[in-house]
């Protein structure tokens, strides 16, 4: 079985907040990552999007097409994870240190991605780099170094 490693957490307090980034963070069913403004489950909502995950490698084959660096952070993602091939389809799920969750999406990059580097949007676009849409299964307590690994491709 492939397994990777959580390398990054951050979470914005709301939409075009700043980003900040944390060590630990609890994650729950109703409120995804504890801070996030994305998590919280509105009645009779699904929570199709609570949590946001981007795999550096993609990171780092998007900024290769830009030829200069920018902090994964800017991408607003809120897990960043390294050494695992995230599965492009809905329904996988992935077991992230307590943590379990089924991915919803690909996490599409939006217009704001060029105000943070001109191209990036683009060089986000192909093969998923931009990330995956994800909903909380299983809660707990996520640190950075958690191990993770597919669960169901």
């Amino acid at each position: 079985m492939v397994s990777g490693r959580l390398i990054g957490i951050a979470r914005k307090v709301r939409p075009r907040a700043a980003v900040e980034s944390v060590d630990r963070v609890a994650v729950s069913l109703d409120a995804g990552i504890a801070g996030d403004f994305r998590g919280r489950i509105k009645p009779g909502g699904r929570g199709r999007r609570q949590i946001t995950i981007l795999a550096m490698e993609d990171w780092r084959a998007a900024l290769d097409t830009l030829g200069f660096s920018v902090a994964w952070q800017e991408r607003r993602a809120n897990l960043l994870v390294e050494g695992i091939a995230l599965p492009r389809r809905k329904g996988a799920r992935l077991r992230i240190g307590e943590i379990m969750v089924e991915i919803t999406g690909e996490c599409d990059p939006c217009s704001r991605m060029d105000a943070v580097a001109p191209g990036l949007m683009a060089a986000l676009a192909p093969d998923w780099r931009g990330g995956r849409t994800a909903r909380v299964l299983a809660g707990g307590v996520l640190a950075i170094g958690d191990d993770m690994r597919v669960e169901t491709a």
